[in-house]
């Protein structure tokens, strides 16, 4: 029995990176074999066992072999005569089908330094075909090694893959996990531009590929399409390395731009309520968690009002916090402040310029934060006007705070 690590663990120490998971092999072992050295099963589908002190995953050796459409349609094969190489084989890039056994002997049989020193990501042979999620690995590894180009064969490869329908049997989890990854990525441009390079962006995220050569207002920069805006508003949630439901949100803030009737471009006009059916649309397909959804929602809405919050009357202002529940949920707030930072700064020449409305409106919402709503109902003599009374209290702290810029409440 010989036991390698194998995969990313390998990759990255030849890059010098950072990496905390370790991925381990067995070959020429049997399931009987590692029960009885005291490994504990947890595969489902191929047999994987837990290390009885590290408690790491140790799979053993295996071939598997295409029976239907998607990520799920392959039977495997693992048995004490599955060989090394063929384990890696089955692997999707170069980079990551190398080994390193126990005394440190590096196994590259597909020339995977090669394509580290070139930066190349580079399939390992025709059964990357059969598996579409590795479209999607493809391209979050080139969100994350943002100076690697993607091989000319592979991208043909990923391309054939499309046109013969193999992305559309992705199921929805398998395809938002992939997104998310990427997003959480170092440059995650990097991987809607792979997507789209394939042809795999228009099936899976239709919403966001059709923002491509939709003119943009003509004030940023008459070369910046909706669709480039978009991408660097998303790099710019990762330059500053925020949450995922931030990068989702700067992903989807502007997807109402596609639909911009053609005879008012480059203005776009009432392109928040678009967004929005559209940002429905794409989570209720991909199944998206609720906080990112809703904070997308938030943000396809009202980010155009935060934009201008210095411009905004007082009782907008606090219509704007009771709609987005600022009070209840002043993180999520914050979270919203950040991908319209984002938004602001995705544009040529915008990134370092300074922008006021967070500070504005998180002044504000301490403002009102520091009314007493319950003395206020208190006093209230018609119960029914509760609501009215404390929404007026609000709009009256927001002008004094208007009127006596210099004594602001402490931010909450």
């Amino acid at each position: 029995m010989q036991i390698y690590i194998v995969g990313g663990a390998v990759r990255d120490e030849l890059l010098g990176r950072p990496n905390a998971d370790c991925d381990y092999v067995v070959v020429g072992a049997t399931p009987e074999t590692m029960l009885a050295q005291g490994f504990r099963p947890v595969g489902k589908d191929f047999p994987v066992f837990l290390h009885p002190n590290t408690h790491d995953e140790y799979a053993l050796a295996r071939t598997e072999r295409k029976t239907g459409h998607g990520y799920h349609g392959f039977t495997f094969h693992a048995a004490a005569d599955v060989t090394l190489e063929e384990d890696l084989a089955r692997r999707d890039l170069t980079i990551n089908a190398m080994a390193k056994a126990a005394d440190g002997t590096l196994v590259d049989p597909f020339n995977g330094q090669q394509d580290l020193a070139s930066k190349t990501l580079r399939h390992v042979g025709p059964a990357f075909a059969e598996d579409p999620v590795r479209i999607l690995r493809i391209a979050r590894f080139a969100a994350r090694f943002s100076d690697f180009s993607v091989a000319p064969e592979t991208l043909a490869l990923m391309r054939s893959m499309v046109a013969c329908g193999e992305v559309d049997h992705l199921v929805a989890e398998r395809v938002w996990q992939e997104l998310a990854k990427g997003l959480m990525e170092q440059k995650p441009s990097r991987m809607f531009e792979v997507l789209r390079d394939c042809g795999a962006l228009a099936r899976l995220l239709p919403e966001v590929d059709k923002l491509f050569g939709v003119p943009q207002r003509a004030d940023y920069h008459p070369e910046i399409d909706t669709g480039i805006h978009t991408m660097m508003v998303v790099d710019q949630s990762a330059r500053r390395a925020f949450t995922l439901p931030v990068r989702f949100a700067a992903l989807t803030h502007d997807l109402g731009k596609a639909e911009t009737p053609a005879d008012i471009l480059p203005r776009h006009i009432g392109h928040e309520e678009r967004s929005v059916r559209l940002t429905e649309q794409l989570c209720a397909r991909l199944r998206v968690p609720n906080d990112c959804r809703d904070l997308a929602l938030l943000t396809a809405r009202y980010h155009g009002n935060i934009h201008r919050a210095a411009d905004l009357k007082a009782s907008t202002i606090v219509t704007l916090f009771e709609k987005t529940d600022a009070l209840r949920r002043p993180e999520r707030f914050r979270q919203l402040l950040d991908a319209c930072l984002c938004d602001f700064t995705g544009r040529l020449g915008w990134e370092n310029r300074p922008y006021d409305s967070p500070q504005y409106l998180l002044g504000a919402l301490a403002a009102v934060a520091s009314l007493n709503a319950g003395e206020i109902a208190v006093a209230c003599a018609d119960k029914t006007k509760i609501p009215e009374r404390i929404h007026a209290a609000r709009v009256h702290a927001i002008k004094q705070l208007l009127d006596n810029p210099g004594e602001q409440p402490e931010q909450q």
